[in-house]
């Protein structure tokens, strides 16, 4: 069984910067950062394997960078730039398997956290 707790989300001001920490207990191949917004769709952003190989979407590139600390069985997702379209709620979510480099989507991972809201302000 693996448990995910998110942390490090808030209030912050476009342009602002906020790192996010997702505590890990139990075994993750890959993990990964998500968001959701009210009213649309949980949306993918990075996702990271063990030995600390990354993936993002267009929605985290250039901005967003994910980063593992296997020592603290954390992984990290630091955000630079916020914008306003940004808020959401952001999750932690892990699988058992390598990560898949082909496709990145909710229903790759079995494991979530409860999640972390972020809300940025103009």
């Amino acid at each position: 069984q693996v448990q995910l707790v998110e942390s490090g989300g808030g209030s912050v001001k476009s342009g602002d910067s906020l790192t996010l920490s997702c505590t890990v207990s139990g075994y993750s191949a890959c993990t990964a950062w998500f968001r959701q917004a009210p009213g649309k769709e949980r949306e993918a952003l990075a996702r990271t394997s063990n030995y600390g190989e990354t993936g993002y979407t267009d929605a985290a590139k250039g901005r967003f960078t994910i980063s593992i600390d296997r020592a603290k069985s954390s992984v990290y997702l630091q955000m630079n730039s916020l914008k306003p379209e940004d808020t959401a709620m952001y999750f932690c979510a892990a699988r058992l398997s390598t990560c898949r480099w082909d496709h990145f989507a909710a229903s790759d991972f079995s494991y979530w956290g409860q999640g972390t809201q972020v809300t940025v302000s103009s």
